[in-house]
């Protein structure tokens, strides 16, 4: 293993962090639906509930809700957000069963009426309110949203999550996704809460019935974390399919973003999910052309559809879609108003519809239950199915397994997000780190005492000094081994214009840069005949201390890790094997997952 432009820091005594150093790393999906979200339900989860989803990531077996096999992790989760719609929540589910207090009304029955035809439910009056009041485009039917059932629905919901919650074993939070989709454009939130079933019960979730702009989400978490006492987040996703809105320049009325808007963004929405089922936000290479490994896992739709029912093509990429070029943006909104409104960190998760977390490329469930077997998967329905990504993981370094400790790292964004696999990252930026760090047996110890971790900033460069900053990478113990790490950076030059550039710095086997400073490619050792490879390339860790050597101190910039697999087969080359199916021509047959760090920013002095 070599590193490409690492050298050595000289020593700087830095103070020893307040942070406990025994941090510890946790892996969890913070996006899984259940039979309790009206879409999961329409499109084949009938029987998956917020129980099931539970005990699911706990490791227990499930019986699978379209296909009816048994499921089971191979490796259980250590946390878990069950996020179903706050729209509309459990109806379809509840009069399917019965309930009295939605089951005997005049929607109900007419629902339950199209519903045991097979017809479509959403091509009669009472379907089409109901769809309109999913989308947040209008109320639901009175007598399908009595303030007796929400009471009702959200009381199970919260009772499920709290009977789950084991603290420094399992930890189940309240949630629930908030659906908001302007024009078709997806601003959808998943909001997770501190609050335990009893502080949960003092509020009803807020949905798109109540307002479709994050600003008025925002309020309400302000005042109802206040009055019941619990702490809230906010997490946006699939920025790619937002056209461009959701890191945006403007807020929801139009108006230039200011020091205000900025402060209450990141108070509430300090995590993005970076990566999910429905595709990768991290880059595109239309937006960063310079950068060969961005477009991983596209995407290239809207969530809204055409005449045909099928999903739209998304336009051209817009840099309020990702992550990369909104941080960049960031640093340009800092430099004007004072404040970044997109200093966040990042996760993964899955938007699992089906209950069950499954983002191995191996077992990949799909992501509604519809199309979790391969024939379905090879079926064109209303999404695409072969376009869906196995995808994703939040990793989380705290210093115990509870509410309060996996909250806490996520707010000061020591966290991370992989496409699936469980890729242990640490990275660590300051003024004192020598190239020896990336060999100590303790690397965190090193980096806590002499940095700060992923998440952190930096300021105030010493005179004559640039930052260096330690990365080390292990291999998932089941999955392939590691191709290379690289720092991402971001800056503002001269002109207050944001640039970026991707540096290789730590690589396995023997590879040297070529004249053009391009890192060759690792090999591919996947066999597509068979859907097997072998680690026979690639490194289990890769280590190293980079130092900045282009750094300007009087420049804004932030720093991110990015650290890729070796190719392994995708999702759709099992199923394609499975099947006695030629693979199609798109999307590829292999992949190289990857993970992706929380950046460390660096401010200059004001």
């Amino acid at each position: 293993m070599r590193h490409l432009a690492a050298s050595l820091a000289l020593a700087l005594t830095a103070a020893a962090p307040t942070l406990a150093q025994e941090t510890q790393l946790l892996w969890g999906d913070t996006h899984v639906h259940s039979a309790f979200s009206v879409d999961a339900y329409t499109v084949g989860n009938r029987s998956a509930t917020p129980d099931d989803a539970y005990r699911f990531a706990k490791g227990l077996p499930m019986v699978h809700p379209y296909h009816r096999a048994r499921i089971q992790l191979e490796r259980p989760l250590d946390f878990l957000v069950v996020s179903d719609h706050a729209e509309l929540l459990g109806t379809l589910y509840r009069l399917s069963a019965g309930d009295p207090l939605i089951a005997e009304s005049a929607s109900g029955k007419e629902i339950l009426a199209t519903l045991r035809t097979g017809a479509n439910l959403f091509q009669n009056p009472v379907g089409q309110a109901f769809l309109a009041a999913l989308s947040g485009n209008a109320a639901p039917p009175a007598d399908l949203s009595t303030p007796e059932y929400r009471r009702s629905i959200w009381q199970e919901t919260t009772d499920i999550t709290e009977r789950h919650n084991q603290p420094g074993k399992f930890t189940a939070f309240v949630g629930w996704e908030w659906t908001s989709m302007p024009g078709g454009n997806n601003l959808h939130r998943i909001v997770m809460s501190t609050a335990s079933a009893a502080q949960a019960q003092q509020f009803q979730p807020f949905s798109t019935i109540d307002s479709n702009k994050p600003e008025e989400l925002w309020s309400w978490l302000d005042a109802t974390s206040k009055r019941v006492g619990a702490d809230f987040l906010s997490i946006p996703h699939n920025s790619n399919v937002s056209d461009g809105l959701m890191f945006d320049e403007v807020d929801s009325e139009g108006r230039p973003l200011t020091a205000d808007y900025a402060r209450t963004r990141m108070r509430w929405e300090p995590i993005v999910e970076a990566t999910q089922i429905k595709g990768d936000s991290e880059a595109r290479r239309e937006l960063s052309p310079t950068d060969e490994l961005a477009s991983f896992e596209v995407f290239d739709y809207l969530l809204k559809s055409g005449a045909d029912g099928t999903l739209m093509a998304a336009p051209p990429p817009k840099p309020g879609s990702y992550v990369r070029t909104a941080l960049m943006r960031g640093l340009e909104v800092a430099q004007r108003a004072g404040v970044n409104p997109y200093q966040f960190g990042v996760i993964g998760s899955t938007d699992s519809h089906t209950g069950a977390s499954t983002p191995d490329e191996d077992n990949f469930g799909g992501k509604m239950a519809y199309d979790s077997t391969p024939e379905h998967r090879f079926t064109q329905t209303l999404l695409p199915n072969v376009r869906m990504s196995a995808s994703g993981l939040a990793a989380v370094w705290a210093t115990e397994n509870t509410r309060d400790a996996i909250f806490s790292a996520l707010r000061r964004k020591e966290v991370y997000a992989t496409s699936g696999p469980r890729i242990a990252v640490r990275f660590f930026g300051g003024f004192a780190f020598r190239a020896a760090d990336a060999r100590a047996k303790d690397i965190a110890r090193v980096g806590y005492v002499k940095g700060v971790p992923m998440g952190g900033d930096l300021t105030s460069a010493p005179k004559g000094r640039a930052p260096s900053f330690l990365v080390h990478a292990a291999k998932d113990p089941l999955g392939g081994n590691l191709d290379r790490a690289q720092i991402v950076k971001g800056w503002l030059d001269a002109d207050g214009k944001a640039r970026e550039r991707v540096f290789d710095v730590a690589w396995s086997g023997d590879r040297e840069p070529g004249a053009d400073g391009k890192l060759p490619p690792v090999g591919n050792t996947v066999d597509v005949a068979t859907g097997r490879y072998a680690n026979t390339i690639g490194a289990a860790q890769l280590a190293a201390v980079w130092t900045d050597a282009e750094f300007d101190p009087a420049q804004r910039a932030f720093y991110y890790v990015r650290v890729l697999q070796i190719p392994t087969p995708r999702h759709t080359l099992y199923d394609s094997l499975a099947l006695k199916k030629e693979h199609p021509a798109s999307p590829p047959s292999v992949i190289q997952d990857r993970a992706y760090t929380s950046a460390i920013w660096y401010t200059p002095a004001q």
